[in-house]
């Protein structure tokens, strides 16, 4: 699918651009058009803050300008508060790290009302919550009580839940209970509904076409594969649930064939994610076919990495004469 809310322009680099630019191109060649549009939602650029590093938005206003970004998921919600797995839940591996939060958040009801307020202060910030549960009835749940809040202009699903009717199988892993997960979710949503898939499944394809077929409005890919480490001095796990999500650089080389794989497989949107660090890692994954980008991992060793790609992608499309960021997605030029 095709994307379309300009930042601004780094001057220095702006004027090097005009210095170049050939009598025959147009002067506004230089100030590319970052927007894109996608499921109803209008972004002013492609960089969206991934879920679970952004905390709820707030967290981050004194560090980043929320506005200059093109949107940013929250931490994922529940129908209720929870508070989590016990440490250690974090480890710093070789390009990457190993997380098991265990979906701590201050659940749906306290997001709408202490969190969300100070959101809707704000200008032109897309607000996407993501949501999950351990039933189907969870999940309904927690989007009907986001449902009625303004402010939000998306749900993003979290399949990487284990149903725990179903003997703790997760959601994302089986098609069947995908496609009936994402059709519930669906009729109970008044936004548009994005799902995020799970890596650690057979085939992404037939699970971005399941979800597709269930009526997703979109797709977000990929969330964390499957890991752990070992402390061989203690002989101990390193963190305290003994596997993790693996996150960061490190899992790039196959987020990014996976996100080909699934733009090539859908009719729908597809955002991409993993080990995005720099606006050229961006770029890569809109050639290889998403309308969007989300930052996930940087933004713990720098929480200023979503604004700072944004610049950067400004930059790269003056450099090489992009006049439109939606020139690039599934630009991928094979043979």
């Amino acid at each position: 699918m095709r994307t379309s809310g300009v930042p601004d322009v780094n001057l220095c680099c702006y004027t090097r651009a005009m210095a170049t630019t050939t009598a025959t191109q147009p002067t506004s060649s230089a100030k590319p058009d970052l927007s894109v549009t996608f499921a109803g939602i209008h972004f002013k650029n492609p960089v969206i803050a991934a879920s679970g590093t952004f905390g709820y938005g707030v967290e981050f206003e004194d560090i980043v300008t929320l506005e200059k970004l093109g949107g940013f998921v929250t931490k994922g919600l529940s129908r209720e508060p929870m508070v989590g797995n016990p440490p250690p839940r974090l480890f710093e591996t070789a390009a990457g790290m190993l997380n098991s939060i265990g979906l701590q958040n201050i659940g749906a009801p306290a997001f709408v009302q202490e969190k969300l307020p100070k959101l809707r202060k704000k200008t032109n910030v897309v607000v996407i919550c993501n949501v999950f549960g351990y039933t189907r009835e969870d999940y309904m749940e927690s989007i009907r009580i986001l449902n009625e809040a303004e402010g939000i202009a998306a749900y993003e699903l979290n399949v990487s839940c284990p149903n725990t009717h179903e003997g703790g199988m997760v959601f994302g892993a089986n098609r069947t209970m995908l496609e009936e997960l994402v059709a519930n979710c669906k009729s109970a949503a008044r936004r548009p509904l994005i799902v995020k898939l799970s890596p650690n499944v057979t085939s992404i394809p037939a699970m971005a076409k399941a979800a597709e077929d269930a009526g997703a409005d979109a797709l977000s890919l990929v969330n964390t594969f499957v890991g752990m480490a070992v402390d061989a001095a203690t002989r101990k796990p390193r963190i305290s649930h003994v596997t993790a999500g693996l996150s960061g650089p490190a899992i790039k080389p196959i987020a990014l064939r996976m996100v080909y794989e699934a733009a090539h497989t859908v009719e729908i949107p597809v955002i991409g994610m993993g080990g995005i660090s720099t606006a050229e890692d961006a770029v890569e994954f809109l050639l290889a076919g998403a309308a969007a980008v989300q930052v996930g991992t940087a933004n713990f060793w720098d929480p200023c990495a979503t604004e700072k790609i944004v610049d950067g992608l400004q930059r790269w499309c003056v450099e090489h004469r992009v006049a439109r960021i939606t020139d690039l997605v599934g630009g991928l030029e094979i043979g």
